[in-house]
């Protein structure tokens, strides 16, 4: 380094000294680059010829890797570039890469560098891509933004100079213009044109060939038949790029921006991919995994993907037959169906049923998901009875009245199915019985406006305008009652329904998908809401029931107005929709069945039974597989269980034993005291479960000490525990008493007996129960007017033989 007269570098050499380590520094990072360069490449994908040739599609396999259709591959026609006109050629290169031709490596250094500028200062890695490095990505890359990576970009760089070595850019743009897609299942340029125009290639105006080339950039949202002004737009970038490229004259321009987005456009027609019995099987189910493929950032149509979706194809295939073959008898050809079956514990559809008669009809109507109908009853536990229990704390006894109802601040009557009054019954008794005024009342105790929230967290979309009304019915799909009800079925917690297991891309990417749960309620209620809806199948809706299944369900049943009738008198007697939710801990199903136009046809009552066997065919089969499991519900500890007398009082009265009662639910810290030590209910009626628990609090008052109860009044109870409070008169109990596990504080001198005396009967039984506590008396003389133990089998009618469902709501307003 040369010095000056001090004796210091100078400038000049300071310079070349910098210059020096600049590139040094170059070529250390140029050294490095090549390396990752080389590192990517030979871990790329491999390109054959064949691959080049071949459409763009992917497949779709069920949970046990069974191909259940293939997407995109057959609706193509191949043309060679010999038949692909110039002005076709012209109209692709000009908007995808006017310097194609001047590319010997097939791909641009000059657009590569300017594109990572932008890319640094964006933070993305798109941009840049030759229609060679296009082909490459449509060959073995997936459209998903998300995978668009440095690792990517160096491998697709790498691929597309290795086919620009074996290929000619004749074939090239050959294999570009056959792998194209242009939307509606159509693939090729000259498949394309046939869909669009009904004419070939050679046929095509300067517009009619632009707006083809525009299509593949974004083929749903350039779709001339969807999104005109869209297609129109992009047609009209594509004219001035073929102008700018020195492809048209002015003229031609001018002529071609001037032409009608429709001019010599085809009508729309729909295009079945498939004829093949899996897809006819399968098709509502694989519509809407498609729908989700897409919403996930892929394009299922030109991206190879191997798509795994939660559908088992045994259960999708005997389901399509219960509801095509005969096995259930529909009341006609017309009538319809929609069904869905979740898995509790994650939200994975594992089928789902469409309609019915759809022959070779590609993604038609999916009655499953589109069609949203009154759910009638089956709202019930969802909007009036959960929410009781979440937030008053009933217990399946508490009392309410079925008796003659008006809605506030109108002169409509709300009407039960059988246009009769049953007095004052039991939250079970209604539930299990589909009355449709103590659900309204019900309803209306808890507050609609807190009601809606709990639903909507189960996946229902009521609005804050939706009257009180909807307790008894609201627009739901199967797809919403499956996995609403799912998440009674697994102790409270909601999961969204998913279709997508795992998208495995051409490069060999994996992306797994899975649903994260969402506790909704308190393990109380789904248990308490679960242990009622058994007696559905076996008191009620008998039709449902499957011998020596642990299961629940609801029927709902919605009828027409009055309004409809005075239209169509035919339509008198009959329901609008009939529905059936029913759930183990494996499955949770929920089926619809009506008419698409219902206002020309109604169920009539010896079909209104039809969604219950459907659903009691599908739960016999997936029980019936070899790895199927029967597992009960267990009964949490925040919930006690209680024999009580089955009087009518609202206060309940706990029963020495199960006779003359009814084996009843309480939410802990809210259950009656129970002055029998040490035993809750051993048995039950048809309408509860059969659990044994040791679980036995004993408060008049709110629990501190359970997870899931509010105490205002700040005592504490625990399991197993029975308290009588020292010094205490009449059984009094005092706030901020606390209680601990397994102890038994008796009070000298304070005793404490039970007398029952009557003889119970049909016509009533009275029970005198006097309790002695420190010389005060307490006499409580409750008559019961029904049939004590005895399970009432109301809203069930016997036609022909068979039991079907006439519980319907009855939705006048």
């Amino acid at each position: 380094m040369s010095k000056n007269k001090n004796n210091t570098p100078s400038s000049k050499a300071i310079l070349k000294s910098i210059f020096k380590w600049l590139l040094a520094l170059i070529g250390v990072l140029a050294v490095a680059f090549i390396a990752v360069f080389v590192y990517y490449a030979l871990s790329a994908p491999t390109v054959s010829q064949e691959n080049l040739q071949s459409g763009g599609s992917s497949t779709i396999v069920d949970t046990n890797g069974k191909t259940i259709a293939t997407l995109g591959a057959n609706k193509r026609n191949y043309v060679t570039i010999d038949k692909v006109p110039q002005r076709v050629q012209d109209a692709v290169i000009s908007i995808e890469d006017k310097n194609f031709y001047n590319e010997p490596l097939g791909i641009d250094p000059i657009r590569i560098v300017k594109s990572a500028i932008t890319n640094v200062t964006k933070g993305t890695l798109q941009g840049a891509s030759t229609l060679t490095q296009q082909l490459i990505k449509l060959t073995v890359f997936s459209t998903d933004a998300k995978d668009q990576t440095f690792k990517r970009k160096m491998q697709e760089a790498y691929l597309a100079m290795r086919v620009s070595q074996k290929f000619s850019k004749q074939q090239i743009l050959e294999f570009y213009l056959n792998k194209e897609y242009f939307n509606n299942g159509i693939g090729g340029i000259k498949t394309a044109s046939k869909y669009y125009y009904g004419k070939s290639l050679n046929k095509l105006t300067v517009a009619q060939a632009a707006l083809l080339a525009g299509i593949p950039n974004a083929p749903s949202n350039y779709d001339p038949y969807v999104h005109p002004d869209a297609a129109k737009s992009r047609r009209d970038l594509v004219i001035t790029a073929m102008y700018n490229n020195n492809k048209i004259t002015k003229a031609q321009e001018n002529e071609a921006l001037d032409t009608p987005i429709d001019d010599g456009l085809e009508p729309y027609k729909k295009v079945s991919n498939s004829n093949d019995t899996k897809r006819i099987v399968s098709d509502p189910y694989i519509k809407e995994a498609i729908t989700e493929v897409k919403k996930k950032g892929f394009d299922p149509y030109r991206d190879n993907l191997k798509i795994t979706v939660n559908m088992d194809y045994g259960a999708q295939k005997k389901l399509y037959s219960i509801v095509n073959s005969g096995t259930v008898a529909f009341q006609d050809a017309k009538e319809q169906v929609g069904a869905t079956i979740v898995n509790p514990n994650n939200g994975k559809v594992v089928a789902m049923i469409g309609g019915r008669n759809l022959s070779n009809i590609q993604f038609g109507l999916n009655r499953a998901v589109q069609t949203s109908r009154s759910n009638g009853s089956t709202m019930k536990p969802i909007l009036d009875y959960g929410p009781a229990i979440e937030y008053l704390n009933w217990s399946t006894y508490h009392q309410v009245e079925d008796t003659a109802y008006t809605y506030a601040g109108t002169d409509i009557e709300l009407k039960d199915w059988d246009e009769q009054y049953e007095g004052q019954i039991s939250m079970r008794d209604a539930l299990v019985n589909s009355r449709n005024i103590p659900a309204i009342r019900t309803l209306s105790d808890v507050g609609l406006t807190k009601a809606k929230g709990f639903a909507n967290k189960l996946g229902m979309n009521l609005k804050s305008s939706d009257p009180l009304s909807v307790g008894i019915g609201a627009e739901a799909s199967s797809v919403q009652g499956a996995s609403a009800y799912a998440a009674f079925s697994n102790g409270g917690t909601y999961y969204k329904p998913t279709y997508i297991s795992k998208i495995e891309t051409a490069d060999g990417i994996t992306h797994k998908y899975s649903s994260k749960g969402k506790r909704v309620m308190k393990a109380s209620t789904a248990y308490m809401i679960t242990d009622v809806l058994k007696g559905v199948p076996t008191s009620y809706a008998t039709y449902a029931n499957i011998s020596g299944l642990h299961q629940a369900g609801k029927t709902g049943t919605t009828n027409y107005s009055s309004d409809a009738i005075a239209t169509n008198s035919a339509l008198s007697g009959t329901a609008k929709d009939a529905w059936y939710n029913g759930y183990t801990k494996n499955y949770s199903m929920s089926v619809w069945t009506g008419y698409d136009s219902p206002n020309s046809s109604g169920i009539a009552m010896s079909y209104q039974s039809v969604a219950g066997k459907v659903y009691k065919a599908e739960m016999e089969y997936l029980q019936s597989k070899s790895n199927s499991t029967n597992p009960n519900w267990k009964k949490p500890s925040s919930v006690v269980k209680l024999n009580i007398l089955n009087n009518g009082s609202t206060t309940p009265t706990v029963a020495s034993s199960s006779s003359g009662a009814t084996s009843e639910l309480f939410v802990k810290g809210y259950a009656p005291n129970n002055p029998y030590k040490g035993t809750e209910s051993s048995s039950s009626t048809s309408n509860s479960t059969s659990e044994s628990s040791s679980n036995d609090a004993t408060t008049t008052r709110p629990s501190s000490s359970s997870s899931e109860s509010t105490d205002t009044d700040n005592d504490t109870t625990t399991d197993d525990s029975t308290t009588t409070g020292t010094g205490s008169t009449g059984n009094t109990s005092t706030d901020n008493n606390t209680s601990t596990d397994n102890t038994n504080t008796n009070n000298s001198g304070n005793t404490s007996s039970n007398n029952n005396t009557g003889n119970t009967n049909n016509g009533g039984s009275t029970n005198t129960g006097d309790t002695s506590n420190s010389g005060n008396t307490d006499t409580n003389t409750n008559t019961d007017t029904g049939s004590t133990g005895d399970t009432s089998n109301q809203g069930s009618t016997t036609q022909g033989g068979s039991t079907t469902q006439s519980g319907s709501t009855n939705v006048s307003n």
